[in-house]
């Protein structure tokens, strides 16, 4: 049975596995009343490195470590971001919730595009978190170049819960990294219907200010927040201002 990472000891809270479709998810499910939201973590990481985040979140939470990822055994196949949408949505309707805000950081940020438009029912609001990839830089490369400029100036305590994620994902992680790639979300983007805070670092070269307002500008309901002198881990090392930034953004919805 997976363990308990993010919810206080003396926190109700409950960690399930759900499998579908040859695929496993582990889910950490704890607080109460609304909002709801959906945290969907980056390539390479899980739920644990999103410990400050979730405890300063406000309503209900689900965590979650995606195929191959943090506590959730690798699947046979590679997941798109597609079929990562449809593992997430079988999920939810297994579970009988109702409509979350899907907060999709890095990676999970296309994921959560794709939950939006592809079960639209289950959303009822997305928050894009240092959204890749940008179509500017679509190579394995290109990412790699920047997310190394990106953890030359992170904190000892990002780098840390980072690399130990990072190894965890194993020999599989650049065959994760291709499916991350080869996605189009700049296709998925004009096709959400909900509103969508699109939140970056002021540092944040996986996610420039020229790729985040051409997403905004892509969508209907769309605005732009960037966190100052912060970088593509900017929930991870500025939780308590961008727990900030999404509470607003929900009471708005």
């Amino acid at each position: 049975m997976p363990n308990r990472l993010l919810a206080p000891e003396d926190a109700p809270a409950s960690v399930v596995e759900f499998e579908h479709a040859g695929a496993t998810l582990v889910a950490e499910t704890f607080g109460e009343g609304a909002p709801t939201f959906l945290l969907l973590h980056g390539i390479g990481m899980g739920r644990s490195v999103y410990v400050d985040l979730v405890q300063e979140l406000d309503g209900r939470v689900i965590a979650v470590d995606l195929p191959g990822f943090g506590e959730a055994p690798e699947p046979e196949r590679t997941l798109t971001m597609q079929r990562h949408a449809d593992l997430l949505a079988a999920y939810l309707r297994h579970s009988g919730e109702g409509a979350v805000i899907v907060i999709g950081h890095s990676m999970g940020s296309q994921i959560a595009a794709e939950l939006a438009v592809r079960h639209p029912a289950l959303v009822e609001g997305v928050v894009l978190a240092g959204p890749t990839v940008d179509s500017a830089a679509r190579s394995i490369r290109a990412q790699a170049n920047y997310l190394l400029r990106d953890l030359l100036g992170e904190s000892p305590l990002v780098l840390w819960r980072g690399a130990r994620e990072y190894l965890r994902g194993g020999p599989n992680l650049l065959r994760k990294m291709r499916a991350t790639i080869v996605h189009e979300p700049e296709k998925v983007y004009p096709r959400i219907a909900v509103p969508v805070l699109v939140l970056r670092g002021e540092r944040d070269p996986m996610a420039p200010q020229t790729w985040c307002r051409d997403i905004v500008d892509a969508i209907a309901q769309a605005e732009l927040e960037v966190i100052p002198d912060r970088g593509h881990s900017t929930l991870i090392s500025d939780a308590e201002v961008a727990a900030g930034l999404i509470h607003r953004f929900a009471e708005r919805i």
